[in-house]
């Protein structure tokens, strides 16, 4: 029957199956974390529906989605959603100010874009050691208290979804040796390693 992870594969309901194929056709394979939350497929349904709810009404647009993730997932050692979120990125900007947004440096952003990405990694290292100042730089570069709370919620729905995968040892796809550019690959050097 295979392996995920830590985990045995396992039985596939109709949901799970509907993840995969959606997989397979969205990106011509399924992707580790789709076999692992096989496990409760209408789990993470939900929670992706939370982070649209979280994220889509409160004016956060796809570029700025990518580097909340991109840099929370970076700044927690994430290396599966780096990798997958930093591919993406460099579709929507280029392949240094991916690599850059991944290794700490936000030169290749506007001042809003890094404002939330300062943002998003302090929630991945130490949410309890936020301040007001920090929210006070978030107001300075143009967000909104309302956009404030929908930009921690997204991040921390990223974070709990990146916390199952990790602890459950789902390794980075195999297919981002080959489709990720190569400063993203280099800027992800920690996590997870590539399973043979």
């Amino acid at each position: 029957m295979g392996a995920i992870g830590f985990l045995s594969m396992p039985e596939l309901d109709d949901h799970a199956k509907r993840i995969f194929d959606e997989d397979v056709e969205d990106g011509g394979y399924v992707m580790n974390v789709s076999k692992l939350w096989a496990y409760q497929p209408t789990t993470m349904i939900a929670l992706f529906d939370l982070l649209r709810q979280a994220s889509s009404p409160h004016g956060l647009d796809a570029r700025q989605r990518t580097i909340l993730v991109a840099a929370c997932a970076s700044a927690f050692g994430d290396s599966y959603c780096s990798l997958s979120w930093g591919v993406r990125l460099a579709a929507a900007t280029d392949e240094a100010t991916a690599a850059g947004v991944l290794l700490g440096d936000d030169s290749g952003l506007n001042t809003e874009e890094r404002a939330m990405a300062g943002w998003a990694r302090k929630l991945a290292r130490a949410p309890n050691q936020t301040t007001e100042a920090d929210v006070q730089r978030l107001r300075d570069a143009g967000i909104s208290d309302s956009r404030i709370f929908a930009i921690t919620a997204f991040v921390a729905l990223r974070l709990a979804f990146a916390i199952v995968n990790d602890a459950l040892g789902v390794p980075p796809d195999a297919e981002y040796r080959s489709n990720a550019p190569t400063a993203v690959l280099n800027a992800v050097t920690f996590g997870r390693p590539f399973q043979d």
